[in-house]
Order: C-alpha cells, then sequence, then structure tokens
C-alpha cells in the first residue's frame, strides 16, 4: 500500500511521475530546507509568470502577484523562512505530505496543467494549527525533454466555489 510519501504514477507513465516528483517531492523538501537552488532549475524563467488568487474564487480579485520567476522565489524564501521559525507538535514533512493531493495532471504534447491540493494542517507547539486548506493550478511545459513550470494560478480556495 502505498504511502503519501509515494509516487502514485509508476514508472510506465513517465511523465506524470516526473511532474509528481517536481511539485511534490522536490517542492516540500526544497520549502522545508528553505533552500530554492533544489527547484530552480524546475521553473523555465523566460516562460514564467505567477497568479495570486488570494483565496477567492471570484477570479476579479486574482492578480499577476509574480509576473518573473524572480519574484515569486522572493515570495517563496520569505514563506519557507517564517515556516522554518515556527515550532512544531507534529512532523511538517509528514503533515504537509498528508495534506497534499496531486493526481489530475492533463498533459497534451509538450504541456501539461496539474491540480496540486492542500487540505490539513499543522499542530504547532503551542496547540494552535497552521491551517494548509488551498490549491494550486501549473502549467508546465516539457523543455529539452525535462517537464519544467510556466506558470501558476495559486494561493486559491479548496475547494472553489
Amino acid at each position: 500500500m502505498p504511502s503519501q510519501f509515494t509516487n502514485p504514477f509508476p514508472n510506465s507513465d513517465p511523465d506524470r511521475s516526473a511532474i509528481w516528483e517536481m511539485l511534490v517531492e522536490r517542492d516540500i523538501t526544497a520549502f522545508l530546507a528553505a533552500d530554492w537552488s533544489m527547484v530552480e532549475n524546475d521553473f523555465a524563467p523566460d516562460r514564467f509568470m505567477g497568479v495570486h488568487g488570494h483565496n477567492n474564487a471570484n477570479p476579479d480579485h486574482w492578480r499577476l502577484a509574480f509576473p518573473s520567476l524572480d519574484e515569486y522565489r522572493d515570495e517563496w524564501l520569505r514563506q519557507a523562512q517564517e515556516f522554518q521559525k515556527e515550532s512544531y507538535q507534529d512532523d511538517p514533512r509528514t503533515a504537509i505530505f498528508s495534506a497534499t493531493v496531486l493526481r489530475d495532471i492533463e498533459i497534451n504534447g509538450d504541456r501539461a496543467i496539474v491540480h496540486k491540493k492542500f487540505g490539513g494542517h499543522i499542530t504547532k507547539t503551542d496547540g494552535s494549527k497552521d491551517i494548509l486548506n488551498w490549491q494550486t493550478v501549473y502549467y508546465c511545459h516539457r523543455i529539452g525533454g525535462t517537464w519544467k513550470i510556466a506558470g501558476f494560478n495559486g494561493y486559491l480556495p479548496n475547494p472553489m466555489g
């Protein structure tokens, strides 16, 4: 029985398997280490843009918060460093993996749309909870045989609507 730490896509589905590794395994590991160098090559910087949904299902409230990868990198690092300052009762890696669902990947040629959802929490040592409840839709491109993140609509409510 596979655990939440196990890539759900078999070797016979190498594209989906590679995308899961990039957006779940590597992303969580890098975030917990606050180490951008672990994921920087997962992006297509010349194509990148990120939309911040502000946890609002109405696209009128979404903003192009990350017009370049540099802006996103800076925010990602800020969030990762803030996360490291907290003290948790739960194991953060286990909690984040348990809250993460990435099973919907549509591939059409060298493009993919990927749905990553979070639904869970991490208990802090003081007993309060960090709620993990949002979703991101990623746009990936296969470039030179490798899947890269070209952009996303993120910080969206989960569920939508």
